[in-house]
């Protein structure tokens, strides 16, 4: 026990070593993210090498954009819902990628016309490409799959749903598709109760973005089936074997 006290250290120490300050360990702490090892008789905190692989874990995390009380869920589980965060989690920073190139793009095009033109407005250069900006979707690649009916219906859902609710089915998603997964890998039978429980659960969360609208339906069974559309860098958060699996559930389901 002696020796196994001697290799860990104080946070202070454990900090520095790190590259993290004291607080944020008293945080991580805090928050059931990363709990010290041991305790001195002091009540100083003590840290080790397993301290330390969860340490460089949570900051990978952080880095690729994932909120503390999400890495914390993640953290817990197995490894099919991390590999489906991170692939989302993924999109997400490729779309964010694209905004910012077409901010780039229209704040270029700005420069060059009124190094060009002196007697551009350029205070109203400037609130066009803020709108310009406002208007960027980062889906807005999917809107070639949804009819002008469809697209006011979406467009009206988006105002009207809370961002709770959003959040919350993000998260009902990342369960699911991850459970998708790894039932795929034991290759379990499609027909069996815990795969129609899981094509229940996909319908259901289809059902709450379509609101059993026909023509919002038409257009996601479209973006799904028709790459034709698809940025060059996007990928299905779901791999293809999962994909086959769960169309089969649905199919025997009926």
């Amino acid at each position: 026990m002696q020796a196994t006290a001697q290799r860990l250290k104080q946070a202070k120490q454990f900090a520095k070593e790190a590259g993290v300050t004291v607080r944020t360990l008293h945080v991580y702490d805090r928050l059931g993210l990363l709990q010290p090892a041991a305790r001195t008789d002091s009540g100083y905190r003590l840290y080790g090498e397993a301290e330390l692989e969860r340490l460089e874990q949570i900051l990978a995390l952080r880095f690729v954009g994932f909120r503390l009380e999400h890495i914390k869920e993640l953290l817990q589980g197995p490894k099919w819902p991390l590999i489906v965060a991170l692939r989302m989690q993924r999109q997400i920073i490729a779309q964010q990628k694209r905004k910012l190139d077409a901010a780039a793009e229209a704040i270029e095009q700005a420069e060059t016309t009124l190094l060009s033109d002196d007697s551009a407005d350029r205070w109203k250069m400037l609130r066009n490409i803020i709108e310009a900006l406002k208007m960027e979707n980062d889906w807005n690649w999917t809107q070639n799959y949804y009819n002008d009916a469809a697209r006011e219906k979406i467009d009206e859902m988006r105002k009207n749903t809370p961002q709770e609710v959003v959040e919350q089915g993000e998260r009902d998603w990342g369960v699911l598709l991850a459970e998708v997964e790894e039932a795929a890998e034991r290759n379990e039978d499609p027909e069996s109760e815990h795969a129609q429980a899981l094509a229940g659960r996909w319908k259901g969360l289809v059902r709450q973005f379509t609101k059993g609208d026909a023509d919002v339906q038409q257009g996601l069974n479209k973006l799904w089936s028709d790459q034709t559309h698809w940025p060059k860098d996007f990928k299905r958060p779901w791999s293809d074997k999962a994909d086959a699996f769960i169309k089969k559930a649905m199919n025997c389901a009926g």
